[in-house]
């Protein structure tokens, strides 16, 4: 980031809005060294943040599951996938099978629930009712006595300044994230490549929106 940063002029970076990112510190000291006001630009992506909290839920289902196993409940199991997608993702018969779950008093569903909470956050517009929401949800997630969630909330509570500037700015990494994650698909299927220039043409050819069919098939 630091050499991309040193290709722009000094106007270039004054003229940057946003930086959409994950919260891994070395690229937010990256931008707060090279942007102006970076304070106010770097936005946390809802990606990254639902990714943190999905794998806290997935802690709290693991250890729950082990414990409910040792009295013979399987209640949990083959469930993770149920916990972790995104219920606009769900089909209508799999929100309702999923039903007698989330409405359970199982300690995953109140950590589904202290997630999904968390999600809805992102619908506000207005940065003081949007600091007010993550206030409440950050005193409800720290006390919730799920060491997984709470852990959590921290790094959120630490990360609040840049989750609020992603939701008042809409900056959504979405787009970006999903071709990142076709290109290492890529690279996995190929068990490596020999070279970079190789690896360049199969992301220009797979990703590059080429259309493979001659005019006389299309006619």
């Amino acid at each position: 980031m630091n050499e991309y940063f040193e290709t722009l002029t000094p106007e270039q970076k004054e003229g940057i809005e946003c930086v959409a990112k994950d919260m891994w510190k070395p690229y937010i000291n990256a931008v707060m060294h090279h942007v102006p006001e970076a304070h106010t630009k770097i936005a946390f992506d809802k990606f990254h943040v639902a990714q943190h909290l999905g794998n806290a839920v997935n802690k709290v289902r693991l250890e729950e599951h082990k414990s409910l196993m040792t009295i013979g409940s399987g209640v949990l199991k083959g469930t993770k996938y149920d916990w972790l997608t995104n219920p606009d993702n769900m089909t209508d018969e799999k929100w309702d099978a999923f039903e007698s779950l989330r409405y359970s008093n199982l300690k995953t569903a109140r950590a589904w629930s202290i997630k999904e909470t968390a999600m809805s956050q992102w619908d506000y517009k207005s940065r003081a009712w949007t600091k007010k929401a993550w206030a409440r949800w950050l005193s409800w997630a720290q006390r919730c006595r799920l060491e997984p969630m709470k852990k959590a909330a921290k790094t959120v509570k630490e990360h609040l300044w840049g989750i609020i500037n992603a939701i008042v700015l809409k900056a959504d990494n979405g787009r970006s994230e999903g071709l990142n994650g076709k290109i290492q698909r890529l690279k996995g299927r190929a068990y490596g490549y020999r070279n970079r220039e190789r690896f360049k043409t199969a992301i220009y050819f797979h990703c590059g929106g080429l259309e493979l069919y001659p005019v006389t098939a299309k006619r």
